[in-house]
């Protein structure tokens, strides 16, 4: 019963914020609002070069609001790029705000890039761990060499939660040390719309936290199955 009581709270927890986020963000991008002169992808082409980042490109993207900084572009969906919304010009601020953190060197910044490669490298060999985990078991007559393959591809794929738990203050940073700073001091926005702004950057953080949850949540998953 305990168990049951502790996945009903973690799959709150997942969905919580997920549900939340979307809709902070789908209320906030109803309307263009009659003070933006420019959209969002317009904000951050003005604001990259006001911080001498012309090298950095702004893009359209189907794959989610980003920056890449293999690339070194700044990926916006099709709505926020030409959106005039609260969600548009808060979203291309906070996606200026990461380029502004790789430009400056910011340590979790790059820390965080060094955990994605290894984190894919983790995840590539836990899933072949995984995979052989019982045709060794097989081979060796020896169940347990199997759990401890098992066990250690499990291992391997924290790496991922580790990812993500660096994500969150990264994207904090982006959102309430960078792009809101620059929407305030630039009179990008109103004090009127400052609170709304405050929820959109804050929902964006809140993703991730969501995105560790089911990254634990499936690991706990993984180790009750080994426990069988």
């Amino acid at each position: 019963m305990l168990w049951l009581v502790l996945l009903g709270l973690l799959g709150l927890l997942i969905l919580g914020p997920q549900l939340w986020v979307r809709w902070v963000l789908n209320r906030y991008n109803q309307r263009p609002e009659p003070n933006f002169p420019g959209s969002g992808g317009e904000l951050a082409r003005h604001l990259l070069g006001h911080f001498q980042l012309d090298q950095v490109a702004v893009e359209v993207t189907d794959r989610g609001d980003h920056y890449d900084p293999a690339s070194k572009a700044v990926r916006l969906s099709a709505d926020n790029l030409s959106g005039r919304t609260l969600t548009a010009i808060a979203t291309a601020a906070h996606e200026v705000g990461q380029a502004l953190q790789d430009a400056a060197g910011y340590t979790p910044f790059r820390l965080r890039q060094r955990l994605v490669t290894l984190a894919l490298l983790a995840q590539q060999l836990g899933s072949f761990m995984l995979f052989i985990a019982p045709l060794l078991a097989v081979l060796s007559r020896a169940p347990l060499v199997g759990l401890l393959t098992a066990l250690g591809a499990l291992l391997v794929m924290t790496a991922n939660l580790a990812v993500h738990l660096l994500t969150l203050p990264v994207e904090l940073n982006a959102s309430f040390q960078r792009a809101l700073p620059m929407l305030l001091q630039g009179n990008y926005i109103t004090p009127q719309q400052e609170p709304a702004v405050r929820s959109i950057l804050r929902a964006c953080a809140l993703s991730y936290v969501a995105a560790a949850a089911a990254n634990l949540l499936n690991f706990w998953y993984w180790m009750r199955l080994l426990r069988r």
